[in-house]
């Protein structure tokens, strides 16, 4: 996979630049597109509502990474996208997007990867949807720890990335804790055995090949 990382930082003058306080909202899913976005500085989370009108964090943006592709050509958002803290986002129109695949052709293929690798992040939340929460919450952890290094979330954040309760990610941080699998220094999540956690990962038998080809980064 391509290394989408930073790719679209030398396109920053095409944008307009936003610095955003924290829980502002980017866009809303079901509203006309009005761009993409890139992320500079700060943490953007993606949530989707369901028809059932309940609200699920799918995804944590890191920095450097382009984020809202879907709302190019003024297509409505798919998702929602809100700030976690203090945040500097920079927004592309349709017109932008043009002018910088026009100047540099090369970006029109960083946007089409950046496009894929979202409906990857779907494909993998549909994989693990139904699967049980001790076996999401490895998976999701390792896709926490290889897009942002660390893993810098609250108990709640994280079960409602997981869609649980935030009583039942607890039980099972403690578990791992114990079984010396994790370690929850400063409200943070630090892996200590991630081969263990591969293990849970894989354990219900998810038949998407190659789960790593998924996350952005891997480290050995």
């Amino acid at each position: 996979m391509n290394k989408l990382r930073n790719a679209w930082s030398p396109y920053l003058s095409y944008g307009n630049k936003l610095v955003l306080a924290e829980n502002s909202v980017v866009y809303r899913q079901g509203c006309e597109g009005k761009g993409f976005f890139f992320l500079s500085e700060g943490g953007i989370k993606i949530t989707l509502l369901s028809k059932e009108g309940v609200e699920r964090t799918v995804n944590y943006v890191p920095e450097g990474m382009l984020f809202g592709e879907h709302g190019s050509r003024k297509e409505a958002y798919l998702t929602s996208a809100l700030t976690t803290c203090s945040s500097v986002v920079y927004q592309f129109s349709d017109e932008a997007l043009e002018k910088v695949c026009e100047n540099h052709p090369e970006a029109a293929c960083i946007f089409t990867n950046s496009l894929i690798y979202k409906f990857r992040i779907l494909a993998e939340i549909i994989a693990f949807l139904n699967s049980p929460v001790e076996q999401q919450m490895a998976h999701y952890l390792l896709k926490l720890i290889n897009e942002n290094g660390s893993c810098s979330i609250d108990q709640t954040s994280f079960a409602r990335y997981i869609g649980t309760s935030r009583i039942t990610v607890n039980k099972i941080l403690n578990k791992w804790k114990t079984q010396k699998i994790i370690d929850l220094p400063n409200r943070t999540i630090e892996i200590m055995d991630i081969n263990q956690l591969k293990e849970l990962r894989i354990s219900v038998g998810i038949t998407i090949e190659n789960l790593d080809l998924l996350m952005l980064t891997h480290k050995e």
